[in-house]
């Protein structure tokens, strides 16, 4: 709950507001109470007519319209604090998932980091728009109510003092219970999202593999566990009610029971004060239970805030950007990488110490068998992983001093499953350029990525609406469309990791024809797995776990590494075949 304070402490402004509103609120139930106390004296005990008490009934009637507003506006900032911290949160969360290096943003599962953004947050939300406002009212109204009642009459007051602590003592009780169970239900709940998500994701899979009665089964249990524990959480929470409803109606009970026996039996109270404690004691009470309910639903909020400390305190190492920003219109850089490295966390697998030139439009290829650190290196080069040793000059500078943006406006990476977001396809095309971008530029870039036609003989063209992750499309057509971003942004440094891999032959020699023409204003750098790819490369960057064996064009591989030579002779021996 600390983090949560600390959180609300920011916003200053609203919790002096708050309060202000405390302290309004707190004088409108005092007067409430004096003038409802001695209307009933003066017209039931002295007789008094309508016009006598009219100033009393106006008065009665503007603290109440004081104490509705207060309550209103006291509510209102509650929620305007929550919605601004919630809002400051998911912003830092999604800052934290942008801004993680690739190696981190593949950890853990989709549905559980989409769990925290959304629901983890909104969990949070009580905290702020409930026990913010009742913890502000309640360390106000309480004391002035106490200073009226030991002024007015203090056998009452020391009953008040007495019997209150009973409530904040069995809250900090309830509170630690609370905290505990709200976590577990947490974990269950982000915990069913995450395999829920998973599971929708690779239902082909598990139909094909006969899985899907298990998953389902899987997902009973669950769904079954967050049941369960959201059960435990309520059944802490109506205990905490009856026990704060039963520790109130009795302190009440003993204060009532006191003023009686005082106005009845020993005549030393008037009716008024008799009356007065009467009506502000069950305020006094209300304030505290008020703030037993809050206290739960903020200790509700502990799961939540949890596991968002969390998700925002997973350490990764960030990729190095500065200031410096590219030129534009100058052609592709010379890129000049000097003993660069990487490691995965927790892995034994490295790239060391790779030294290589890539000059303005060759067109490289990346080779080496599977495992050899093909991707990793193409990842490295594209800034999407950080460099644990070496660096790479771009026309000289260091990439580290480089501006993110000016960098990434200046290549395109195209992976083996491009990824294509639920939209028409003129909107995943338009994502390569801008969003802005004309039906001519649309069309232009689609004709030349080789998927110009099929789109015209769809019925909605380019208003062809496409599923989440490219469903609905075949992995060619993915490719294609991927082209086309590259085509739109107009590049000088296309990356490609293993784009043909699994496409017929036709898809594959429309995409060839399309990465010849980037070629012509880019330079070209490919993951390569074919030979063909390989051979009418300019370059060849060879690996073996994780170090550059040998760099240079295929002929002279083939003359001077035996490694290599192999490779290329079984391929060409399956190509045979």
């Amino acid at each position: 709950m600390v983090q949560l304070k600390k959180l609300a402490f920011k916003q200053k402004t609203k919790l002096m507001l708050l309060i202000v509103l405390a302290l309004i609120s707190g004088a409108a139930i005092i007067g409430q109470a004096y003038f409802f106390a001695a209307i009933v004296d003066r017209i039931f005990l002295q007789k008094q007519s309508f016009a006598d008490v009219f100033q009393l009934l106006l008065g009665l009637f503007i603290v109440l319209l004081a104490r509705t507003a207060s309550h209103y506006f006291s509510g209102l900032t509650g929620i305007k604090i929550a919605s601004k911290v919630k809002k400051d949160l998911r912003q830092s969360l999604l800052n934290k998932f942008s801004s993680n290096p690739l190696q981190v943003s593949l950890q853990g599962k989709t549905g559980q980091k989409a769990s925290v953004l959304l629901d983890a947050v909104d969990e949070i939300d009580s905290y702020f728009s409930i026990y913010i406002p009742k913890a502000v009212q309640t360390s106000i109204i309480p004391l002035l109510i106490l200073f009226v009642v030991f002024a007015s009459h203090p056998f009452t007051g020391l009953i008040m003092v007495i019997t209150a602590p009973f409530i904040p003592i069995f809250m900090i009780i309830i509170g630690y219970k609370t905290k505990k169970k709200s976590e577990e239900q947490m974990e269950k709940m982000t915990a069913l999202s995450g395999h829920f998500l998973d599971t929708l994701q690779g239902l082909t899979t598990l139909k094909l593999f006969n899985r899907a009665k298990q998953q389902k089964e899987a997902i009973r249990k669950s769904s079954h566990g967050f049941r369960d524990a959201t059960m435990e959480v309520l059944k802490i929470a109506f205990t905490s009610s009856f026990m704060l409803e039963f520790i109130s109606m009795l302190s009440m009970g003993l204060i009532a029971l006191d003023v009686a026996i005082r106005l009845i039996i020993f005549q030393n109270i008037s009716f008024f004060t008799a009356f007065f404690m009467l009506i502000l004691a069950p305020e006094f009470y209300n304030a505290l239970k008020d703030l037993g309910s809050a206290f739960h639903a903020g200790r509700g909020s502990m799961g939540a805030a949890r596991k968002i400390e969390e998700e925002l305190n997973i350490i990764g190492k960030p990729v190095k950007w500065g200031k410096a920003v590219l030129p534009k219109g100058e052609g592709p850089p010379t890129i000049r990488i000097e003993g660069a490295g990487f490691r995965y966390e927790g892995d034994r697998f490295a790239l060391k110490n790779i030294n290589a030139e890539i000059r303005p439009f060759e067109q490289v290829a990346i080779v080496g068998k599977s495992g050899a650190g093909k991707s990793t290196l193409l990842h490295v080069i594209a800034g999407l992983v950080p460099l644990t040793e070496g660096e790479i000059y771009v026309n000289g500078i260091r990439r580290s001093d480089l501006n993110e943006k000016s960098w990434f406006n200046e290549i395109s990476y195209i992976s083996q499953n491009p990824y294509l977001f639920s939209g028409t396809i003129a909107e995943n095309i338009a994502l390569g350029g801008k969003l802005d971008a004309t039906k001519e530029e649309i069309e232009q870039a689609a004709e030349k990525a080789g998927i110009l036609k099929l789109v015209q003989s769809l019925e909605n063209g380019f208003d062809t609406p496409i599923g989440e992750g490219g469903r609905g499309i075949s992995g060619g057509e993915k490719q294609r469309i991927a082209l086309a971003r590259a085509f739109l942004k107009k590049t000088s440094i296309i990356l490609f990791d293993e784009p043909t891999t699994g496409l017929d032959l036709q898809t594959e020699q429309i995409l060839q024809d399309s990465i010849k023409e980037l070629a012509q204003s880019s330079t070209v750098i490919t993951v390569a797995h074919r030979l063909h790819t390989i051979i009418n490369a300019d370059k060849i960057l060879f690996l073996e776990n994780g170090e550059l064996i040998a760099s240079g064009t295929h002929k002279e591989l083939l003359e001077s590494v035996e490694a290599y030579r192999k490779m290329t002779t079984l391929q060409q021996g399956g190509m045979a075949k």
